[in-house]
């Protein structure tokens, strides 16, 4: 009986030391790809980040966006021109995880705390 127990706290004390890897500021520049699926069909697009503004290209368009840091692993992104009441929405971005060159993140409209998506974001080039 004392074993089972033993187990279970050791178990519990070291997977409670166990972090989940954040070098955000890695990821604040670059260029970038991101792979996603409408209406099942999976596109990839492109971006380029510095530190205050960002270039979308996808499908044969190029979009600019304005970027605010709230902290080191989240930002704001709104579109510069937007074409619909749609597209004025900012989003905001929280950096989870990071990788060598990948970073694990999650995104929805601001104050949409309902609606939120993950994605994989690959850097492919540094600035």
């Amino acid at each position: 009986m004392k074993y089972p127990v033993l187990f279970l706290l050791c178990f519990l004390m070291f997977s409670s030391c166990y972090q989940t890897e954040r070098n955000c500021s890695d990821f604040k520049t670059g260029e970038f790809e991101f792979t996603y699926k409408i209406n099942g069909e999976e596109k990839t697009s492109r971006f380029v980040r510095n530190d205050s503004i960002e270039v979308d290209y996808y499908e044969n368009e190029i979009d600019s966006n304005t970027v605010r840091w709230i902290n080191d692993c989240e930002f704001i992104v709104k579109k510069i021109n937007p074409k619909s009441r749609n597209d004025a929405k900012a989003i905001h971005m929280k950096i989870l995880t990071t990788n060598k060159n990948t970073y694990l993140f999650e995104y929805s409209a601001v104050g949409d705390k309902k609606n939120k998506q993950k994605g994989t974001a690959i850097k492919i080039n540094d600035l």
